[in-house]
């Protein structure tokens, strides 16, 4: 079994809504993530998938008069057609390399919460009362009084849903017994929760404010009875699980959990060694690092490695909303604009962690700037030169006398862990402040941008015009084995992409690794080139 195993999750989608840029920028995120720990050795456990459950989900079902598993199906297609899905059905829009879609309806998932409940219960931290509080549907949560405002005469939840006052039998989570728990994992864990401002959110949350205020943290509702669309209780048919407690457990499910324990352990970690990693929106960030941990500390499970909360997006400087008519389904971003260009621009045009605005004319600028211009445009230069001045071959080389190649190498050195190479902003051991997707393109961006400054410095075709066709050749060389190297790095970002580059430097499939970026593995002379193609066309306003 092997030690370098890695777990990243997305958010399970809830299927009351189609797939727009906020799932799309979630998805993209994580195959990112678990390509990079691909082609750095890792065997990857990378699962996304649908949440099914709950009471909007019941009731969107019946306000179109249909069964809730039809709808829920149906529904689930949408998000099922964005990336792999291993059980068939899916068209991979997003080019995932997801290898697990889980569904909350399926029978795996169902029994994996229920054992999960078990476990939770027979540790003594499930209670049955009566429960009186603030819910909002749209959120399936319950709210504090303090946390609300009014607005037209109604009481309204931080997240803008509004809620109303619920009153039922429910079992009940001793969420306040883990307070100081949950306080001292976070101190002692310092990357447990990015950025570092949501990580500051969720402590004052669960302190009760700046100081220790114990008490601060209340026992959750768990169960609902006014209605059954959900995972039963075990043992209380009547009762039907809180959609999170359901939801979260996807994580164990997809892991292997209960019935696959070697397998749980390989991917999802022990006590001392950690490996999930869940990436999150910022809005669902309390269930993941409060709720979420407080369940498995009471399961005696290991917790997640850490938990990374990202942004929002924006569209054109306004709120993504169906009344503006302005929400953005991924197909109409691809359809438009190319999916490694969508791809590249979703995780260079912000810090992840941050808020973004989605900007049509940004995303061409970018795009153009950056892959057509510089990274595209170096590779057709030099291949075009290759192609037609050295028969279609790699060319000879001498020395390399200057030092801006042996800066590209450095920065896109797999060694390379200080701050500000491309794999200590990739490595999730290596996270200062969030994950560093645009980081680590500037890095590949700036070793791009120094080998055109090369060529353009040693103009290969004046050299050719001098007759100095052993220089031109050198130049050549280094050149195309500097793109090599780009494109290895790029893989995670563009895998389409890139993988032309690699295929028209005739690099073997089997050499596209990070551990081949080196110059044991470099570009052969003599090796015959096919035929160069563009593979970063510019976006036209």
């Amino acid at each position: 079994m092997t030690e370098k195993t890695f777990y990243v999750t997305t958010p399970i989608y809830y299927v009351n809504d189609k797939p727009h840029i906020g799932h799309a920028y979630t998805t993209i995120a994580c195959d990112v993530l678990a390509r990079f720990m691909k082609l750095d050795g890792y065997d990857v456990k990378f699962t996304t998938g649908t949440d099914e459950h709950g009471q909007k989900v019941d009731k969107a079902a019946k306000d179109k008069g249909i069964d809730p598993q039809k709808f829920t199906d149906e529904v689930s297609q949408s998000f099922r057609d964005l990336v792999r899905c291993p059980s068939g059905g899916g068209h991979n829009l997003l080019n995932c390399i997801n290898n697990d879609f889980i569904r909350t309806t399926e029978p795996r998932h169902k029994k994996a919460a229920q054992a999960l409940w078990k476990r939770i219960e027979d540790n003594g931290y499930i209670y049955k009362d009566t429960y009186g509080g603030w819910y909002a549907i749209r959120d399936e949560a319950y709210y504090q009084e303090n946390e609300l405002t009014e607005k037209d005469g109604k009481k309204i939840a931080p997240s803008g849903a509004e809620v109303e006052w619920v009153e039922e039998e429910s079992y009940f989570f001793k969420l306040s017994a883990f307070q100081k728990r949950l306080v001292d994992f976070y101190e002692a864990h310092a990357d447990f929760i990015f950025p570092e401002s949501r990580r500051n959110e969720v402590m004052s949350f669960v302190k009760g404010g700046k100081d220790f205020e114990e008490g601060a943290l209340k026992d959750l509702s768990i169960s609902r009875t006014t209605f059954d669309w959900g995972v039963e209780v075990p043992g209380d048919s009547a009762h039907v699980m809180y959609v999170w407690i359901d939801a979260l457990c996807n994580y164990l499910t997809s892991a292997g959990f209960p019935d696959d324990m070697d397998n749980f352990t390989k991917y999802w970690g022990t006590q001392e060694n950690r490996k999930a990693v869940h990436v999150v929106g910022k809005d669902i960030l309390r269930f993941h690092a409060v709720y979420w941990p407080a369940f498995l500390m009471a399961a005696e499970l290991p917790l997640p490695k850490q938990i990374v909360a990202h942004g929002w997006w924006t569209i054109e400087g306004e709120k993504m909303s169906k009344s503006l008519g302005n929400v953005i389904s991924p197909q109409e971003l691809v359809d438009n604009f190319g999916l490694d260009q969508l791809r590249y621009f979703m995780l260079r045009a912000m810090p992840f962690g941050n808020d973004g605005d989605f900007n049509r004319e940004r995303l061409a600028e970018v795009v153009n700037a950056d892959l057509a211009n510089n990274i595209g445009n170096l590779a057709q230069r030099t291949l075009s030169m290759i192609q037609k001045n050295c028969d279609g071959k790699v060319p000879e080389f001498g020395e390399d006398n200057t030092d801006l190649l042996e800066e590209v190498k450095t920065i896109l050195s797999i060694d390379n862990r200080n701050p500000g190479s491309y794999f200590s902003n990739m490595r999730s051991d290596s996270y200062k402040h969030s994950i560093g997707f645009d980081m680590a393109l500037m890095d590949v961006m700036a070793a791009s941008s120094r080998t055109n400054e090369y060529f353009a410095e040693n103009a290969p075709w004046a050299l050719k015009k001098e007759g100095k066709l052993d220089e031109m050749g050198n130049v050549l060389y280094h050149t195309a084995e500097a793109i090599r190297r780009i494109a290895i790095v790029l893989q995670p970002f563009c895998p389409t992409a890139a993988g032309k580059i690699l295929d028209q430097l005739a690099v073997p499939q089997n050499q596209r690794m990070f551990k081949h970026l080196t110059d044991e593995f470099a570009l052969q002379s003599g090796t015959k080139l096919p035929a160069p193609e563009g593979v970063f066309p510019r976006i036209e306003k």
